[in-house]
Parts: structure tokens; sequence; C-alpha cells
């Protein structure tokens, strides 16, 4: 019998890489078992070009994706989502995005590659640094039994992996 299919939302404030990133990991990695989507409170107007690159050299996922707003998801005919987990970083002095009612959310807080200053090779450095990062949190969070643990031990799976490195 199949497993259950989990709906995740990443959440950043401009969804212009962090969340997007992670909304095309999951959707790789999660191989069926996880849909993962991305928001933000003040969307870009479009993508960053440098995260759509990496994920196009790292062969993940782009078709389709595109700044939103949260509020898509906060419509009655929206998927009901299972996880709700923030990118942002709050040491940049971001506003992260606050999802109430949701019963599984965590904030896994990744340094914003846009906001790096310097050369083309620097700034490459910065998003392949978060999408390392993103990757390994993923990893760790599509291998764990959901369906095994109780809830206060699934929080605190989430906010463990909140603290892994790529």
């Amino acid at each position: 019998m199949p497993s259950r299919v989990y709906n995740v939302l990443f959440l950043c404030s401009s969804n212009s890489a962090r969340s997007i990133m992670a909304e095309s990991i999951l959707n790789q990695l999660g191989a069926g078992r996880f849909v993962g989507f991305s928001a933000g409170s003040l969307p870009a107007e479009k993508v960053n070009p440098y995260a759509v690159e990496l994920l196009k050299r790292n062969h993940l996922w782009v078709d389709g994706l595109r700044s939103k707003s949260w509020d898509e998801f906060a419509k009655p005919d929206a998927p009901v989502m299972d996880f709700v987990l923030t990118v942002c970083d709050k040491a940049a002095a971001e506003v992260c995005p606050v999802w109430p009612g949701q019963p599984m959310s965590a904030h896994w807080g990744v340094a914003d590659p846009v906001a790096v200053e310097g050369n083309q090779e620097t700034k490459e450095k910065a998003f392949l640094d978060t999408l390392l990062t993103l990757r390994t949190r993923i990893s760790l969070f599509v291998s764990l039994p959901i369906d095994k643990l109780d809830k206060i031990s699934l929080q605190h799976e989430l906010d463990g992996i909140a603290k892994q490195r790529g």
C-alpha cells in the first residue's frame, strides 16, 4: 500500500531563490512521497536567474517555477499543507513570513544568496552554499519515518534539521 503524500510549503519573503530551490529539491528528492510548494509574503517579479541556472546545472526541476504570493495558498481551494518551513534568515534582519495554524512548522533559516555582493564567482558560491544546505536538510527530512513519529518527536526532528549545513 503506498504511503501518504505530504504537502510542504517553503516560505521566504521574496520567493525568488531559497524557497524556490527548496521546492525544486523536495520535488526531486521526495520521489512522489512529498509535493513541494513555495511562496513569499512580498514575492519578487521573477525567480532569480542564478537560482534557475544552478538548479539546471544540478539536474533539478525548473519548469513552472515562479515567484508567488503566499496568498495563493491561503485560499479555500489551495492544497492543504502538512508542513510549513520558513527558509528566510532572521540574522539578516529579514521579515520571515508566518503561516498560522499549521500543525507542523519549523524555521530552517538560510542566508540570502541574493543579498551577497561581489563578483560573479562570489555570488555563485553563495547560491551553491544555499543549494547544498537546503539539499542536506531536505535529504534528512525525506528520510524521516514521518508516519511512525508522534508530533513532539517529529517537531524535535524538524528543529534539529535546521542546524544542518551543506
